[in-house]
């Protein structure tokens, strides 16, 4: 997690920023998924002790330094699965919550589909065609 205060960063310096402070193998990042409006960056290592590793190695703290200078701490953690909304876009409007179910099944269930819309500023505040789904991952 970046600290809230700090300036926002590229997706491309992020991954110089990871490649720098850990020196992680390509073959042993599976997904780098960033989330901008929460400041936090998700990284799934090929094996769960990877990733036990880097927390215990960094203490949950490491140091990241701004092209101009700023020097701000970005928190490391594991992150829990639990409850997750999940956007399943570009579905058509046939598919039914059904077959949404069926498949998110192999997780804990499915507690809620709901079809996200357009705001009212827009003439046709209709379905955009993404669904989201919340479950809880096992």
């Amino acid at each position: 997690m970046f600290d809230a205060q700090s300036s926002r960063i590229t997706v491309f310096q992020i991954h110089e920023w990871i490649h720098e402070r850990s020196h992680l193998p390509e073959q042993d990042v599976r997904i780098i998924q960033t989330d901008g409006p929460r400041r936090r960056v998700y990284i799934k290592l090929a094996t769960s002790e990877q990733s036990f590793a880097v927390v215990q190695k960094t203490s949950g703290n490491v140091e990241y330094r701004h092209d101009n200078g700023e020097l701000f701490t970005v928190q490391i953690e594991l992150a829990g699965l639990g409850t997750r909304r999940i956007r399943i876009a570009n579905l058509p409007p046939e598919v039914p919550d059904r077959a949404i179910r069926n498949k998110l099944s192999i997780y804990d269930g499915v507690k809620e589909i709901r079809e996200e819309t357009l705001p009212r500023a827009y003439r046709y505040p209709v379905s955009n065609g993404t669904r989201i789904a919340v479950t809880r991952l096992k």
